[in-house]
C-alpha cells in the first residue's frame, strides 16, 4: 500500500489550493462540489487534502467533506453534513428568537437516517422525517455558507410534533403564545404533519391566547377534532379537566398555561 508523503513545508500545489478556496470564499466543501464550482479537476487531490488536514489548514468533517480549520458555523455545518437538511426544533426556535435558551445539541431535520455526530465540540442531532413533513424550509446565507432552516410556523408545529426536541413544553407554550404566525400557513403545515392531537393542542391554545387573525386556523382545527381524548401535555400525567370542545385533557390547567405565558425568560 502506498503512503502519502507529508512534507514539512507546504508545497506549491497546496498553496495554490488554499489560495483558490480563499479567492472563491469557500469555507466548507466536498471535493466533487468544489471541482464542479470551479470547473476544474485537481490532480493528486487526495494527497493535497490529506497534507492540509495534517498540517491544520483544513478539517475533515467526515469522509469526502472538509472545511477550513477556523470555520465553525454550526448552522452551515449541520445543513452541509446532513445533505441539505434543515436547522429545526429547539435550534430553530432559538434562531427565530422564540427562545433565549440555547440547545445542548444542534437539531437538524433530515430525510435520511444519520447518527448523532460531534464536530468542533458541538453535538449534532439528526431527526429523520418522512418527505411530506419536510416542508416550510427557508434558504439562508450565501456562497458556501448557505444553510436551511424551518420557517417560524413550521418550527412551532414541528416542536409540538416532537416536543422532546423543543427544550421543554413550557418554553414551547411561551414561544407559541408570542410568535407572530400566519394562520393559513399553519393550516398548510398541519395538513402536512397530519397529527390530529397536535392540531387540537395548537387550536385550543390559539383560542385561549386569543391570537389575532387566527379564526381560520381555529375553525380548521375544530374540524379535525375526533372522539379520542388526548392529554394536553403528551408526556404529562393522566390528570386534569376534560375539555369536550377540543377532546383534550388539561393536565396543565388554563390558568397554569396563561401563567407560563406571562412569565419572563
Amino acid at each position: 500500500m502506498s503512503r502519502t508523503y507529508h512534507s514539512i513545508n507546504i508545497s506549491q500545489e497546496q498553496q495554490e489550493f488554499l489560495k483558490l478556496i480563499n479567492d472563491q470564499e469557500v469555507d466548507i466543501f466536498s471535493i466533487g462540489e468544489l471541482e464542479e464550482l470551479l470547473n476544474f479537476k485537481f490532480t493528486n487531490r487526495n494527497a493535497i487534502l490529506e497534507n492540509l488536514v495534517n498540517k491544520g489548514f483544513l478539517y475533515r468533517i467526515e469522509r469526502g467533506k472538509y472545511c477550513k480549520a477556523n470555520f465553525s458555523d454550526e448552522k452551515v455545518i449541520g445543513s452541509f453534513v446532513s445533505g441539505s437538511g434543515a436547522l429545526a426544533y429547539w435550534s430553530a426556535l432559538n434562531y427565530h428568537g422564540l427562545t433565549e435558551q440555547f440547545p445542548n445539541s444542534i437539531f437538524i431535520q433530515t430525510l435520511r437516517i444519520k447518527k448523532s455526530k460531534n464536530i468542533f465540540g458541538a453535538t449534532y442531532k439528526f431527526v429523520q422525517v418522512i418527505p411530506r413533513k419536510f416542508t416550510g424550509i427557508l434558504k439562508e446565507g450565501y456562497g458556501s455558507r448557505i444553510f436551511f432552516v424551518t420557517d417560524m410556523e413550521k418550527t412551532i408545529i414541528d416542536c409540538f410534533d416532537f416536543p422532546e426536541y423543543s427544550g421543554g413544553y413550557a418554553e414551547l407554550i411561551r414561544a407559541y403564545c408570542y410568535a407572530k404566525l400566519n394562520s393559513e400557513t399553519m393550516i398548510t403545515y398541519c395538513k402536512a404533519i397530519d397529527n390530529i392531537a397536535v392540531t387540537k393542542r395548537l387550536g385550543f391554545l390559539a383560542e385561549l391566547f386569543e391570537k389575532k387573525e387566527f379564526e381560520n386556523f381555529i375553525n380548521y382545527a375544530k374540524e379535525q377534532v375526533n372522539q379520542r381524548y388526548n392529554n394536553f401535555d403528551p408526556i404529562g400525567m393522566d390528570i386534569g379537566e376534560f375539555l369536550n370542545d377540543w377532546r383534550l385533557r388539561l393536565n396543565i390547567s388554563k390558568d397554569e398555561i396563561l401563567d407560563i405565558c406571562n412569565k419572563q425568560y
